[in-house]
């Protein structure tokens, strides 16, 4: 991107820092498909330990991590249930169904949150010979498109009984479970408790290049690798990319929490331009969801035009993300620049 334009389009788009890209550089490797990576293997290690579970396995992205996790509960022709804008139902290009046949139900809720009510009503671990029985549940912690919603704790907890003693496992997608943390203060080992299999991405808020890690029992992680070779996603000294993950672990994510300040920047600057647009306060994040009606595609383009990258999400739904190549300076700019924009349109 050329200097002085504001990127606000995902946490996916940060840049290794010097010192991330030195420790890359200074990477002990092996062949990973051996299991002969140390600083692979270190990874897994680590990211299990700080988790909770017994195996990790390192994966290229957070929809290879989802599609191995929930593969490794779900059989062709069962279903998994989630909320309706998961990132596994919408934004994996229907891997789960294409890949290992899953059959995917939703319920809704207008903060991406657990309905427990619902998924009650939806469970059938065993429908019989005429019906689709239930075999995994996925949340999303934090929810992406909901706008970086965290899940409450005790929703977790209350999940978890209810689907204990049916066969149904569970699965969080946690590709920004650090998020949760640094928004809560509960450790992400306490929200992965609760789950049979966890997903987490290292190239979101704590800015490595690349690369998410699946965690569970050895067993289903086991079969994660065979799997994840099948797929084509096999790699060799992999070793580079492990070590920008581990500085991340080391370096990042205690800053997370600027992050969430410089969302709430930005919003308090839009909401006060005009308060329709956004509600602060449902800013729990580094997400920022605005509703601009049918002027998204307009005003995404005027913001680019101004400096700042957007993007739409949904219909009339502009999406804002902070990360680490956003500072407060850059988050107070956007907000005013953004502000602008919205105060000139037709009211």
């Amino acid at each position: 991107m050329s200097s002085g334009v504001i990127d606000l389009r995902s946490d996916t788009v940060t840049r290794p820092t010097s010192a991330m890209l030195a420790a890359m550089a200074a990477a002990d490797t092996g062949d990973d498909v051996y299991g002969e990576d140390p600083t692979v293997n270190a990874l897994e290690e680590r990211v299990a330990d700080l988790l909770g579970h017994q195996a990790g396995l390192f994966t290229v992205t957070g929809s290879l991590a989802n599609v191995l996790g929930v593969g490794a509960w779900v059989r062709p022709g069962q279903e998994l249930l989630c909320e309706a804008r998961a990132h596994v139902a919408r934004a994996e290009l229907g891997a789960h169904a294409a890949v290992r046949g899953v059959t995917t139900r939703t319920w809704w809720d207008v903060r991406g949150r657990v309905d427990l009510e619902a998924i009650r009503w939806m469970m059938a671990p065993d429908a019989g010979p005429y019906l689709v029985s239930t075999a995994a549940i996925t949340v999303e912690n934090t929810h992406n498109f909901a706008g970086g919603t965290v899940q409450p704790w005790e929703d977790l907890q209350a999940l978890r009984t209810a689907v204990d003693g049916t066969g149904i496992r569970l699965h969080m997608d946690g590709a920004r479970i650090w998020n949760a943390q640094a928004a809560t203060g509960v450790d992400v080992a306490d929200y992965a408790t609760f789950f049979d299999s966890v997903s987490v991405c290292l190239s979101k808020g704590l800015g490595a290049p690349v690369g998410s890690v699946l965690v569970g029992p050895a067993d289903a992680i086991a079969e994660a690798r065979v799997w994840r070779k099948r797929l084509g996603g096999g790699w060799r000294q992999a070793g580079v990319l492990a070590a920008a993950g581990l500085y991340a672990l080391g370096h990042h994510v205690e800053r997370l929490a600027e992050d969430h300040v410089n969302a709430r920047t930005i919003a308090d600057l839009i909401a006060a331009a005009d308060a329709s647009v956004v509600d602060p306060d449902a800013v729990e994040t580094n997400i920022v969801l605005l509703d601009v009606g049918d002027r998204a595609e307009r005003f995404v383009a005027e913001a680019r035009a101004a400096g700042v990258l957007t993007g739409v999400v949904g219909p009339g739904v502009v999406r804002l993300i902070t990360h680490l190549d956003v500072s407060a300076a850059d988050a107070r700019k956007a907000g005013e620049i953004l502000a602008t924009i919205l105060h000139a349109r037709p009211k």
